[in-house]
């Protein structure tokens, strides 16, 4: 057999953390005891409880130089030449989980000690059932049949190569980080149910022998490999079967196996029970979240005029408390995360489905999680923008902004840089940004820091430093508060956007390039870990709705809110207004 592949990623949940010894953070905004919020209305059930008043530390204020080395350039990760002084990700950098090359092959067509340089192409060509083997330095580069490996790592092969590397047999089994790697990428090549069909197809089709007795013995044998199969693709890729052919394709396969095997049929029975469960859970929070999203595009009389808007609640009045504030944020950040599939990050960028027409269950967006993740953070900026620009009075702008501040450290501190890259991206907005008697009254210290610590210059630098902090904090926690981390996720797409377009899908010899699609499957895998840590904050179901659900103002009825607080002071401005 050819050399087993490395393992792409581990999927294990996060039990919920309780912790009831540490007293709950006094606010600084709180000038008289708030009544106790109500419990009653929204996300019913879409929040798992759990209490936990865990007390946050606060972060430093001062920067420190430090000059971090590059490094390697399988891990893709960053040199930052500076940081926050006692930064609470400042750990050391975690270990790639593929100890192979990665270097990509679309990129001129790889440096000359990989398979598909001009030195090594002719070994990973067509070569029937044979096996070739060459030499380089310290390297090795070896082709079986029509896959080649380097290093014992699996680096490209025709498309029907890898689909026969999927099919299990009595005493053969991918492993688990090929399937996943193949099950993410190879829609980039051929659809899931053509993958499915084909895959069934040939599974049955090699235990045939002829004889009729013989050939249910040994499907018999091969069964539960199938069941397992099609067990991890169901629990890892569950919304390919909101196409009604993949179900069609699963309840053909559960009659075949019912036909050979009890114990695999009634497996086969449990995992399509579960796949309903989740699909039905999906098909819930989507409506939820267009509910949603409907009530906060209600325009009332009172968002149109900014002295009648000064009479609505703001958030000072719904919560006064930036360590609570910080954690309602981040249980709206885990719960969007966890209904994102992991497909849908391909799928963004795959081919056109040419059965998009396709009548059933499939016509439905295939990235209408991930967008709608998108448009969470985009809300949350305004909402920070219009909280700001709403108060008549200076001073409670300022207080706000004082605020929101703390609300983006505790978001910081928490591993939530989701939630604080849209707080600073409302800060920043020009409606919020030309408020300078405003600003002149706010302390911008820890403002600025955390605008350092998000700059975007060197690719992000000091923030991708941060998040490696946070996910080696992540992999060695004790508790599901350390477990938290919540990427700035427009720069995980772009990322990952970059990654397929900066690398060919195929080799000069037709090759599928298996290198990029090792690459792609190790930040996704990173992100299904990140994405099924339970939230282990107490929810306060006032605050939520209030966040999701409360109108904000358009682009332009912020600069109208920002000129009635301080009135233009040029002629762009007078223009604009």
């Amino acid at each position: 057999m050819p050399p087993t592949t490395p393992h792409a990623g581990k999927f294990n949940s996060c039990p919920p953390y309780s912790n009831n010894n540490h007293p709950a953070p006094q606010s600084p905004y709180r000038s008289h005891t708030a009544p106790k919020p109500s419990r009653e209305n929204v996300y019913n059930g879409a929040y798992s409880v759990a209490e936990n008043p865990y007390d946050v530390p606060q972060p430093h204020a001062a920067y420190r130089s430090s000059s971090v080395s590059s490094v390697n350039a399988n891990e893709h990760h960053y040199s930052s030449s500076c940081a926050i002084s006692g930064n609470p990700y400042s750990l050391p950098q975690p270990q790639s989980p593929r100890q192979h090359s990665t270097s990509c092959p679309g990129r001129a067509y790889r440096h000359t000690s990989n398979c598909s340089s001009s030195s090594s192409d002719q070994s990973c060509r067509n070569s029937g059932s044979s096996t070739k083997a060459r030499l380089y330095g310290h390297s090795i580069t070896a082709s079986y049949g029509e896959m080649c490996y380097h290093d014992n790592s699996l680096v490209s092969a025709s498309l029907e190569a890898l689909i026969q590397h999927l099919v299990p047999t009595v005493d053969y089994y991918p492993d688990r980080s090929y399937v996943f790697t193949f099950l993410l990428s190879s829609r980039l090549f051929l659809h899931p149910y053509e993958l499915m069909t084909r895959v069934c197809h040939l599974c049955v089709e090699q235990q045939r022998s002829g004889d009729a007795l013989l050939d249910k013995i040994r499907f018999r044998e091969v069964a539960p490999k199938l069941v397992q199969l099609l067990t991890e693709w169901t629990e890892t890729f569950p919304y390919d079967f909101r196409d009604e052919r993949m179900m069609r394709c699963l309840k053909d396969m559960t009659l075949q196996v019912a036909r050979g095997d009890e114990y695999s049929w009634r497996a086969m029975q449990q995992m399509t029970q579960r796949l309903i469960k989740r699909l039905s859970a999906l098909g819930q929070y989507e409506e939820a979240v267009a509910a949603l999203n409907a009530v906060a595009q209600e325009r009332p009389a009172s968002l149109k005029s900014k002295q009648t808007s000064a009479q609505r609640s703001d958030i000072l009045s719904m919560c006064d408390d930036p360590f609570v504030l910080a954690q309602q944020l981040t249980h709206i950040e885990l719960d969007r995360l966890s209904f994102i599939g992991p497909e849908e990050f391909i799928q963004s960028f795959a081919m056109k489905d040419p059965l998009e027409n396709h009548k059933g269950f499939f016509r439905k967006r295939k990235t209408s999680n991930l967008e709608a993740y998108v448009n969470w953070f985009n809300r949350l900026s305004f909402l920070v923008a219009t909280e700001i620009c709403m108060p008549v009075k200076k001073k409670h702008r300022a207080r706000i902004i004082e605020f929101f501040i703390d609300v983006a450290q505790e978001c910081f501190n928490i591993g939530n840089f989701n939630s604080l890259m849209a707080i600073i991206t409302g800060m920043n907005m020009s409606p919020v940004a030309r408020l300078k008697k405003t600003w002149n009254k706010v302390n911008t210290d820890k403002f600025e820091i955390l605008e350092h610590q998000m700059d975007p210059s060197s690719n992000f630098s000091n923030y991708r430093t941060a998040l490696r902090g946070a996910t080696q904090r992540s992999e060695t926690a004790h508790s599901s508060q350390e477990k938290i981390v919540i990427p700035f996720f427009s720069l995980l797409i772009k990322d990952i956007y970059f990654l397929n377009e900066g690398c060919a899908n195929r080799l000069p010899n037709g090759h599928i390039n298996f290198e990029k699609l090792w690459e792609l499957a190790k930040q996704v895998s990173e992100f299904l870990v990140w994405r099924q840590v339970i939230c282990p904050f107490d929810r306060d179901r006032r605050i939520l709705q209030y966040l999701v659900t409360t109108p904000v103002f358009t682009e332009d009825e912020l600069h109208l809110a920002s000129y009635e607080s301080e009135g233009p002071e040029n002629n762009m401005e007078k223009d604009s207004r």
